[in-house]
């Protein structure tokens, strides 16, 4: 009878750690999750003028020109607009372009605050990367756990648009449930052209090119 006991225990016990552990394990998306960083491409043009060393004409000529394709573009623009490069790193703070963890360029990860020349190396001995949890893993190891997050923000590991969960797509920027839906709906994807002319009638030539730097096709 002791044992039945035991027995009842143990399994009160795991039913227990399953209904209070299980849900609050942290789900890790493909997008870095954001520490306050907001995408550069989506944010509105009133809190981009708020951001440092920003005025309005930067603010609406910036808006007037996005979808950046990458940070080194919208670099060139800051640039452009008179902004000094300690200014723009100043701005990265605050705003971003995400860049592609499997294929960024040395010049794109060095405009990472907080990067420099270290994760250029780190960041392409550790390709290809497929999830958070490798990040936090071999990133982790040489900056710690906090640093690794507010690099991570500024990153993302491209979806397979044939495989994705809903909180995959929900991590890209402006996505939401719109995208979920549609990505989903003209699954199997099998061609980019297949992507701008299924996305495209939803939201214009401009986003599709933007939400297709998150993704793969495989």
């Amino acid at each position: 009878m002791r044992v039945g006991r035991r027995s009842i225990l143990a399994a009160l016990a795991a039913a227990v750690a399953l209904n209070t552990i299980a849900p609050v394990a942290p789900v890790r998306a493909q997008v870095g999750k954001s520490q306050g960083v907001v995408d550069a491409n989506i944010a509105s043009e009133q809190d981009l003028a708020k951001m440092p060393h920003m005025t309005a004409a930067i603010a609406k000529a910036l808006v007037g020109v996005r979808p950046f394709k990458s940070i080194t573009e919208l670099n060139t623009f800051l640039i452009g607009q008179g902004l000094t490069q300690p200014q723009a790193m100043d701005f990265y703070q605050k705003a971003f372009v995400h860049i592609n963890l499997n294929t960024a360029t040395r010049d794109e990860i060095l405009l990472v605050p907080g990067a420099g020349t270290r994760m250029v190396r780190e960041f392409a001995e550790y390709r290809p990367w497929k999830s958070w949890a490798q990040f936090d893993k071999e990133i982790g190891k040489y900056v710690g756990a906090d640093a690794t997050a507010k690099l991570a923000q500024y990153c993302f590991i491209p979806i397979n648009l044939n495989t994705a969960t809903d909180e995959d797509i929900l991590s890209i920027p402006g996505a939401g449930p719109r995208m979920v839906r549609e990505f989903k709906e003209y699954r199997p994807w099998k061609s980019w052209a297949q992507f701008d002319k299924e996305i495209g009638k939803y939201v214009g030539a401009k986003e599709t090119e933007r939400l297709k730097r998150y993704v793969v096709i495989e």
